[in-house]
């Protein structure tokens, strides 16, 4: 990962832990002090319970002039108070030196006993039981979370993943791109200053490389400025086609491709420079990946446009990936993967059907089939 993804990893990764830890120590105080309340609850009721169930047997004992046995109870502790110590406690419910202590006064002073008091430490000790556990389960749970989080980051990033890397290698890209019209430029302008002669092959560089730069640049403003400023117009296609072969005439001559033509007046309502750029990306692809000494085929009639090339041709199962952005099948022609995807791009945008059909090492037929404005 670059910075800027391993930032973006970690800052949602640090978003979610957080909000997840809070969530976690929401949830466990809450459950907490539930559960706390309740235990309380419970060894209150069970004080008084005992209270009450050794104040019976004092009172039974005194009625029926029998022997006072007070019952036992695992974990709690009795006190009798007689009579004339019991200002020395109140009656009530509290703490006391760790144990929970209930004074109640339900023997009312039979067997001249005052008060009875029990107590217990079961509540802290249970209260410490719980709190481990619910540190436990807080700590697994947050742990669990952290491993989900983890991997729903790098779920997360994966898109993000797959877009930087496109974006990277297409910089990569268009840096070649440029680099090669770039230099020719510069060495066809400093050949000619040396010989102070422009001949024909000097200034064709020149043309070529220049046209280079201008569809890289068209192409560039189609991706990052597709708000559409021109009103769409009734235009005639085979004008257009006509300008772009002409536009393309010196690269193709360069490379002895010979480009055969069967042109109709055909008209289609759309922007054009629309126009221009879907045919210029369809003929510059094919002009790429031909070889020297081959025929390039250009229809247009009816509603159907086509150009057959009989370059490298496209693997079959590559015919679905070639219209997505930065796709590239091949390296063999340079290129950044953005050419057949603005053609597809502009093709839905106009209902146009596009299809294709290729075999490797025979050639690549692109064919459009323009809608209802298409007309004589």
């Amino acid at each position: 990962m670059n910075e800027l993804e391993k930032k973006s990893f970690y800052s949602f990764l640090l978003l979610y832990l957080s909000s997840s830890a809070l969530f976690i120590l929401l949830l466990g105080y809450w459950y907490y002090s539930a559960q706390k309340n309740a235990l309380e609850s419970e060894t209150y009721y069970k004080l008084e319970h005992l209270a009450d169930k050794l104040s019976g047997s004092i009172i039974n004992a005194q009625m029926k002039g029998t022997t006072l046995i007070l019952p036992h109870e695992e974990g709690f502790e009795y006190s009798l108070i007689p009579t004339y110590e019991k200002e020395k406690y109140r009656v009530g419910y509290f703490e006391e030196n760790a144990k929970k202590v209930l004074v109640s006064s339900a023997p009312q002073e039979h067997l001249n006993i005052e008060y009875v008091v029990v107590k217990t430490t079961s509540y802290f000790e249970r209260l410490q039981s719980l709190q481990k556990q619910v540190l436990t389960v807080m700590g697994i749970s947050f742990l669990l979370i952290g491993i989900i989080s983890f991997f729903l980051a790098k779920l997360f990033m994966r898109p993000l993943h797959n877009r930087m890397s496109q974006i990277e290698s297409f910089i990569q890209d268009v840096s070649h791109e440029l680099n090669t019209p770039i230099t020719a430029l510069k060495m066809s302008a400093s050949r000619a200053l040396k010989k102070e002669v422009y001949n024909k092959k000097i200034l064709t560089n020149i043309s070529i490389s220049t046209k280079q730069l201008e569809s890289i640049y068209k192409s560039l403003t189609f991706l990052n400025f597709k708000q559409n400023t021109q009103e769409p117009q009734h235009i005639n296609l085979k004008e257009i086609l006509q300008s772009e072969i002409s536009y393309y005439a010196e690269l193709t001559e360069a490379k002895h491709i010979t480009i055969v033509t069967a042109l109709e007046d055909r008209y289609f309502v759309m922007v054009p420079s629309r126009a221009e750029l879907l045919f210029s990306n369809l003929i510059s692809n094919a002009v790429k990946y031909s070889m020297p000494e081959t025929t390039i085929t250009i229809t247009l009639k009816e509603n159907t446009f086509t150009i057959q090339d009989e370059g490298v041709g496209i693997a079959a199962d590559k015919l679905q990936e070639i219209f997505k952005l930065y796709k590239r099948e091949s390296n063999i022609a340079g290129g950044f993967g953005v050419g057949l995807s603005i053609v597809k791009q502009i093709c839905d945008t106009y209902n146009i059907d596009v299809e294709v059909e290729s075999q490797l090492g025979q050639g690549t037929l692109f064919i459009l089939r323009f809608g209802d404005s298409l007309s004589k």
